[in-house]
């Protein structure tokens, strides 16, 4: 392992754990002698140099990197090519552009050498017990390594939480789109936490009730149970709540940002993740916003719904827009599976990201079994069980809104997902009136209803 941070060095404990000898080196010393701490007793070795680390491996060679994207990849890479042999592995398991990953690949098959991109995802606890590993790249390389994931990997009925996804950087793709999956998920939690918290008056303490309960039922997720857990948790500095000292202001690393990228490129609609991470640009616009709140006004939040029913009715809306976001996101791996060659299989993404990884929920075995049941299936919104999901929990999203507008409380992910599921229910669109105007102003011609052909009007007549 080239890279002993918090990931980095949990990763190749866990690998440790399941009685692989493991070698790690990093830039900083301290971290190479907190790793050689650490592991006493062990077979690790915490290397001084590049060399001594390269030299300590067993030809042909499996070297893991786990160093920020970008850049700094291909400087480590740089550095390690002239001490590497024909066959060599190299596996980035950061969060890498997937065109990188590409290009990576291409370079170091001219010096026989494999690179593949994986994904994953977990967290430092997850890479320590148990992460969701996403690795794409030649077939080959993968059987090298494969038995040493799966034995890393959480696991799920006793079924690993890895698999083969496909050639180059499937990996990497996969597990971007992942990440795009998170940005909508988390959007959706704040905004039922606005809601609650400025409509229904909710304490941290309620807070913290509320979504515990939640996670036991049909919204089970990792991203629900550590909401609960933050509401609980006490700040060390102040005798308050650690959630009333976080600036309200959302950072983001840029994978949500590619995924929208890729998205609008490939022409598949995502606005769940668009919209998630507009709200992350919107909430780092701290000043913008408290000068904003000076001279805009709006309605006073008041609550018009029983607090039960707002809990249920709120329980309902991030069901449903679950359900769309998770849509948005499989569409997408659908549609570049086939656009970048990747032969991704949707029922294995769904069952690895079942345990592990951060958008773990209990959602995704129903994703699965639509998947295992048509593997052709274009979009999880036209599988029977969760069209009828969607369906049957579509009111009390449209409830939960009314009351929001109503209030002036801004939940655009919630929106958006409503907006995307009733433009998806409907044969017809008003697009037409879109296409006239394009023709009109642009002579950019139209298809009709009647007839086949591409048609255009003079629609200014001279007179």
């Amino acid at each position: 392992m080239i890279g002993l941070g918090t990931m980095g060095r949990n990763l190749l404990l866990n690998m440790s754990d399941h009685s692989y000898a493991v070698a790690g080196f990093d830039l900083d010393a301290d971290k190479v002698n907190s790793l050689k701490k650490e592991g006493e007793g062990r077979k690790i070795l915490g290397a001084a140099t590049l060399q001594e680390f390269v030299d300590a491996l067993k030809t042909p060679r499996t070297i893991l990197l786990l160093v920020p994207a970008g850049d700094p990849v291909d400087k480590v890479i740089l550095g390690l090519k002239p001490l590497l042999s024909a066959e060599d592995l190299i596996m980035d398991c950061g969060n890498s552009h997937y065109t990188d990953t590409d290009r990576r690949v291409t370079a170091l098959a001219k010096d026989n050498i494999h690179f593949m991109g994986v994904g994953v995802s977990g967290g430092e606890m997850g890479a320590r017990f148990g992460p969701s590993i996403m690795p794409g790249g030649s077939q080959d390389a993968y059987e090298r390594i494969g038995a040493m994931l799966e034995a890393v990997s959480a696991k799920v009925n006793d079924e690993p939480c890895v698999a083969y996804l496909g050639p180059g950087a499937s990996g990497h793709y996969v597990k971007m789109v992942h990440n795009g999956i998170e940005y909508a998920i988390m959007q959706l939690i704040a905004e039922a936490y606005h809601i609650l918290k400025e409509i229904g008056g909710m304490s941290n303490e309620e807070l913290h009730e509320t979504f515990a309960k939640w996670n036991e039922g049909k919204i089970r997720s990792f991203l629900i149970e550590i909401t609960a857990e933050i509401f609980a948790r006490r700040d060390d500095l102040t005798k308050g709540m650690l959630i009333d000292m976080i600036l309200d202001s959302a950072q983001q690393k840029g994978t949500g940002k590619w995924t929208s990228q890729d998205a609008m490129d490939l022409v598949v609609p995502i606005p769940a993740i668009d919209t998630a991470l507009s709200a992350r640009y919107l909430s780092a616009d701290k000043q913008q916003r408290t000068e904003g709140e000076k001279m805009l006004k709006g309605p006073q939040a008041q609550m018009q719904m029983d607090m039960q029913e707002l809990v249920s009715a709120l329980e309902d809306a991030i069901y449903f827009s679950m359900i769309i976001s998770y849509a948005q996101g499989m569409t997408l791996l659908t549609q570049a599976s086939g656009h970048y060659g990747y032969e991704l299989k949707l029922e294995e993404i769904a069952k690895i990201w079942r345990g592990g990884c951060i958008i773990r929920s209990g959602l995704l075995e129903h994703i699965r079994a639509a998947y295992a049941q048509d593997k052709d299936l274009v979009s999880i919104l036209l599988d029977e069980k969760l069209a009828h999901d969607v369906y049957t929990h579509q009111q009390g999203i449209r409830r939960v809104l009314s009351v929001a507008v109503e209030a002036g409380v801004p939940m655009p992910a919630m929106m958006s997902c409503l907006a995307y599921y009733d433009s998806y229910r409907r044969a017809w669109m008003p697009s037409n009136l879109i296409q006239a105007q394009r023709d009109f102003f642009g002579a950019h011609t139209y298809h009709r209803t009647d007839r086949e052909g591409v048609f255009h009007t003079q629609w200014e007549q001279k007179q």
